[in-house]
């Protein structure tokens, strides 16, 4: 691990406040990943596809990893650059913080303060909601992360793992293997969030508990499901507060880590 990586994990271990807990950054107890989103979304006026990606710029939606939209590779680490909004409290970069190290204990993902020189870098704010762009885009890349609604770190790594080129596990190429989309459900208006894409799945099985499979009841207009599970109806899925092993698996095959 060079300097610049234990730069970023040694801000992040001293800048906690005294009596802080994991349990801070990681949920509030009471909403999946995909409600926090539909939540902090709801009605903001900037354009999004599936509910939190911003369209990409100039270029296609997934899989634009195979066209140029992933984080290069230097010898053992893919280095991406960051910066992080002075408007947020102490505690509020603290959380996206401990979202961002969270990759390093497992995979090649290396997040490093932004120096001067980097052109194509994430810059973490507090917009309209809680979105992101679909893997690197071209200089300064924002992903919204509101106070007040988006910082927790299911969401943090939910937002990230868009920005290195994932998309959600609901809308992946063989997900009707897997579950049904119960349309008479959805809220009108909502139905593109449900769109399937041709994703590249990187061989790894469809996963109910990735952090970014969206809830049975995502969107839902009258309380009943809209995703259902093929193999078993009754199955309760969307309520993960942290990468799943295959989610782990993806990025470290995607990046050759």
């Amino acid at each position: 691990m060079t300097p610049a990586f234990l730069c970023l994990v040694f801000l992040s271990l001293t800048a906690i406040p005294a009596g802080a807990t994991d349990d801070e950054a990681v949920t509030d107890g009471s909403l999946d990943v995909s409600e926090v989103i539909a939540i902090a979304n709801e009605g903001i006026s900037t354009r999004l596809e599936h509910g939190d990606i911003v369209p990409n710029r100039n270029r296609n939606a997934d899989p634009c990893t195979a066209r140029g939209c992933k984080w290069p590779k230097s010898g053992s680490y893919v280095r991406v650059p960051v910066t992080i909004s002075s408007s947020y409290t102490r505690e509020e970069r603290n959380i996206i913080i401990r979202g961002l190290v969270s990759f390093h204990q497992s995979t090649c993902i290396r997040f490093v303060w932004r120096r001067s020189s980097d052109r194509n870098y994430l810059h973490f704010f507090s917009g309209t909601g809680c979105w992101s762009y679909l893997g690197r885009q071209s200089r300064g890349q924002p992903v919204s992360l509101r106070k007040n609604g988006c910082l927790y770190k299911d969401t943090v790594q939910h937002e990230v793992l868009h920005a290195l080129g994932f998309h959600h596990e609901q809308v992946r190429s063989d997900r009707d293997t897997y579950v049904s989309i119960l349309t008479q459900n959805i809220q009108p208006g909502k139905e593109s969030n449900f769109v399937k894409v041709g994703t590249n799945n990187l061989g790894t099985p469809y996963d109910f508990d990735s952090v970014m499979h969206y809830s049975k009841f995502a969107f839902s207009k009258n309380g009943q499901p809209t995703i259902v599970s093929r193999s078993n109806p009754s199955l309760n899925f969307g309520q993960a507060t942290e990468m799943s092993v295959n989610d782990i698996a993806r990025v470290n095959t995607l990046y050759e880590c």
